[in-house]
């Protein structure tokens, strides 16, 4: 009788190693399965990857062909824009840029007389970061330029797309605004407005 027992619950141990060693193989199976699903989910986020990065690229090359369209637009009105301001600009440049001590400063639009130097940064979505970063431009002008130390410089910031109240802003700040309207650019700025000197 004991014989029986014990070769009973050996039976029973034989068959629980045989449910073990089946779930164990099924365990092995899905593992190996969720692996190659790993790896092909890996070579889709990196094909996506790839995919994100060459779009990203896309739009800032584009962005840049926006800001300089944005300038071709704001360029050819300069003169008449700022005439009707008191401003009379007799050579405008575009893409100005000095290098000095191991530093650089681009200026989009410079128009210039013998008393005023406008700096004209020119933006596709024109934001109150862009108003900041030009005042600093602003600062730093006659140190870039010291050709221009003893004309009165001015700012314009010109956007097709003007975010975050940045027109009003700027307004605050002293610089001219410049945007489209209609078929053409035009200074937003009331007539009672002063701009900044620097």
């Amino acid at each position: 009788m004991v014989t029986s027992e014990i070769e009973k619950g050996f039976q029973e141990i034989w068959k629980l190693y045989k449910e073990t060693d089946k779930r164990f193989k099924e365990t092995d199976k899905q593992i190996k399965e969720t692996d190659k699903k790993l790896k092909k989910t890996d070579a889709q986020i990196e094909k996506t990857s790839i995919a994100a990065d060459k779009a990203i690229k896309a739009v800032v090359a584009l962005t840049g062909k926006w800001s300089k369209f944005v300038e071709g637009l704001i360029a050819p009105a300069v003169e008449r824009m700022f005439k009707e301001r008191g401003i009379k600009v007799d050579k405008i440049y575009q893409r100005v840029k000095s290098h000095k001590n191991g530093e650089s400063m681009e200026i989009d639009i410079l128009a210039i007389n013998g008393d005023y130097a406008v700096l004209i940064e020119a933006k596709s979505t024109l934001r109150i970061v862009d108003v900041d970063d030009h005042i600093k431009r602003l600062e730093k002008f006659k140190y870039f330029f010291p050709e221009y130390g003893n004309v009165k410089a001015v700012g314009a910031v010109g956007g097709i797309v003007i975010e975050e109240s940045s027109d009003k802003y700027a307004y605050k700040k002293g610089l001219f605004t410049i945007t489209e309207k209609g078929d053409c650019v035009e200074i937003m700025n009331d007539a009672e407005f002063k701009p900044r000197v620097w």
